[in-house]
């Protein structure tokens, strides 16, 4: 028992939740639940105004009957009196018979007293009292005093009050509210008499009761009939709309032969009608799309192998000519090693274009194995060594002290941080670039961080796209194709990993690798965080001053190469335990609103640091809204 008191006691608490969600989630529901209310609301009003009408008619109806009972009985009174003789005294059994006599008289059209009771008091000379004469069960002292005080104060005028009398029946008294209409009635003899009428408001009562209980149950079946016909009428228009979004979900999935039932010519149908066409639209849109796309994908990947062949041939003529320019003049000589630079740089572009070809055409697949990606960090940094002698960048590379390992693909990993790197030293401006590696037992990132120019806001998410520069006046000379960051994310989607930017006007960049430890992991945060501890925004919150632009960035202590990665033989070198200030030389940048924003499967876009895990999306989410708040 008391486990099923319990069950109704949930239930009951689970109810106004039900009936909220029910309420936002229905329109059915809604409309049902409004008509209900106010059809309650007009069925009691309305009952309330019948019901008064017919009680003020039952009393108005009772009133005047009982009015013409009542005068009847006091000029009949009047006349019994005034025929009774002059000369007669209020004492002796003459009187009492006058007043037996009188009172059934007067109760002879009274139903046994169930219509109306009369009560005789005569009077002499306004003195003494005769012993009054009452029908049945009514008791003229009952009568109210007031009552009686009215008609002896102003004699042959009727007055009427509403009373409750006292009836003594089988079951014991009873109340029954009654109106009495009193008179007092005198002779020129002499004789004065009291004469009280009641007519008992039972029958009424009981009439207006049963009338009420009718109308209530109208009301009732009124209000049901309504909510079952708003019902009715709402399904004839919801079940439509209903089924519009269902197919419309399903459109959405894909499903793109989904039709609506069209039945009849009115307005639902021509909705019908209408959603079928533009589902058949969007189907044939969609299809020429994916065809027109499936023919440019098609023509990229024709004519990148088309032009293999050709440039083969061009590659080995431009080498012979490249390796004969020291026998020609000047000017030919430089012909030919701008031919030999600009062929590098198409033999690249040819070479992405297969690749991206092959991402668009599903046919990428991923060898991966495990991997230190330390090791594979060091190789990238050696190979960028040339390069960034070139920019006068130092590349700093912070490993932690235990293996990174994941199982991945090499060359595509490579072929990412190899990217990355480029791009921070070709964008640097000279200035140090961090390259960062951090793991935990779900995932292993690489952060690699540029002082540059830095990204405006919103330009981080465009940097993935393809051909995308941030100046677009800039001639191609400086970069690689363009295609470098797109065909990096789609290596990083390929593992089911994450790759992120962040960037400052003014503060350089940040990019972002994450990958899981194992294939097919999904990934749920970072063990780096998106936007850096030394960006202009934390420096603003913790009143920092900025960091050199020569070694800006902050490296944790401990950090120390693995052995197993050999010492860099240039100025790639590894710093540890710094974090240097700037000197009294030095002019710190101006401020900047940082606009950090990930770009990766699953991270979507966010930024900077919040009180949520450093490295998740949502942390970053949540530091990008507190940054607008704050440029707001």
């Amino acid at each position: 028992m008391a486990l099923r008191w319990r069950r109704w006691g949930a239930a009951a608490l689970r109810f106004p939740g039900q009936v909220r969600s029910r309420w936002r989630r229905s329109l059915q529901f809604r409309v049902v639940a409004v008509t209900m209310v106010l059809s309650v609301v007009v069925a009691v009003g309305l009952g309330e105004y019948v019901a008064d009408r017919v009680a003020r008619g039952l009393q108005s109806t009772r009133l005047t009957v009982a009015s013409g009972v009542a005068e009847s009985g006091f000029a009949q009174t009047q006349s019994t009196l005034q025929s009774f003789g002059s000369g007669t005294t209020a004492n002796g059994g003459n009187a009492d018979a006058l007043v037996s006599s009188l009172t059934d008289q007067l109760n002879r059209g009274s139903a046994g007293g169930q219509l109306y009771q009369v009560a005789v008091e005569l009077v002499d000379d306004g003195s003494n009292s005769v012993a009054p004469e009452s029908s049945l069960n009514f008791d003229p002292s009952k009568v109210p005093s007031e009552l009686r005080d009215q008609i002896r104060n102003s004699s042959d005028h009727t007055y009427q009050q509403y009373a409750v009398l006292q009836e003594s029946s089988p079951e014991g008294p009873k109340s029954v509210p009654s109106v009495i209409f009193a008179r007092q009635v005198s002779t020129n003899s002499g004789l004065v008499a009291d004469i009280f009428y009641a007519f008992p408001l039972a029958q009424d009562q009981q009439t207006l009761n049963l009338v009420e209980e009718s109308l209530a149950l109208a009301g009732l079946i009124l209000v049901l009939a309504l909510a079952g016909i708003a019902w009715f009428v709402t399904r004839q228009v919801v079940v439509p709309v209903r089924m519009a979004a269902a197919i419309a979900e399903r459109l959405a999935a894909g499903r793109l032969d989904e039709q609506m039932r069209v039945r009849g010519e009115d307005d639902l149908a021509s909705l019908a009608t209408s959603f079928n066409k533009m589902a058949m639209n969007l189907q044939s849109q969609i299809r020429r799309l994916e065809e027109l796309s499936r023919m440019q994908r098609r023509f990229v990947s024709d004519v990148s192998h088309e032009l293999r062949t050709p440039l083969t041939t061009v590659r080995m003529a431009a080498d012979l000519i490249h390796d004969e320019r020291e026998s020609f003049d000047p000017t030919v000589a430089r012909s030919a090693e701008l031919l030999q630079t600009q062929l590098d740089r198409f033999e690249e572009l040819l070479a992405d274009l297969l690749e991206i070809s092959r991402f668009d055409a599903g046919a990428a697949v991923l060898d991966a194995e495990p991997v230190d990606l330390r090791v594979l960090i060091q190789k990238v940094v050696d190979s960028a060594e040339p390069l960034s002698e070139r920019k006068g960048s130092r590349v700093i590379t912070r490993f932690p002290e235990g293996p990174a390992v994941a199982e991945v693909d090499t060359r595509r990993i490579d072929r990412i941080l190899r990217n990355l790197v480029v791009n921070a030293i070709e964008h640097g401006e000279g200035k140090d670039v961090v390259v960062s590696v951090a793991a935990d037992e779900d995932a292993v990132a690489v952060s690699v961080r540029d002082y540059g120019v830095g990204l405006r806001p919103g330009e981080s998410s465009l940097v993935f796209n393809r051909f995308w520069r941030a100046d677009p006046a800039r001639a191609r000379t400086t970069g690689g194709t363009g295609l470098g960051l797109s065909i990096a994310l789609e290596d990083a989607k390929l593992h089911r990993g994450w790759l992120q930017a962040w960037g400052e006007p003014g503060g350089g960049t940040q990019f972002r690798l994450t990958v899981p430890r194992t294939v097919g992991t999904e990934l749920l945060h970072s063990p780096i965080r998106l936007e850096p501890e030394d960006s202009q925004h934390h420096q603003r919150h913790r009143r920092l001053p900025p960091a050199s632009s020569h070694t800006r960035g902050l490296v944790r202590a401990g950090m120390t190469q693995p052995p197993e990665l050999g010492r860099s033989a240039s100025r790639l070198e590894l710093t540890a335990s710094t974090f240097v200030l700037p000197g009294p030389d030095e002019n710190p940048p101006p401020p900047a609103l940082s606009a950090g924003t990930g770009v990766g499967p699953g991270a979507g876009i966010g930024t900077g640091a919040g009180t949520e895990d450093p490295g998740s999306p949502e942390g970053e989410r949540a530091d990008r809204a507190r940054d607008e708040g704050e440029q707001a």
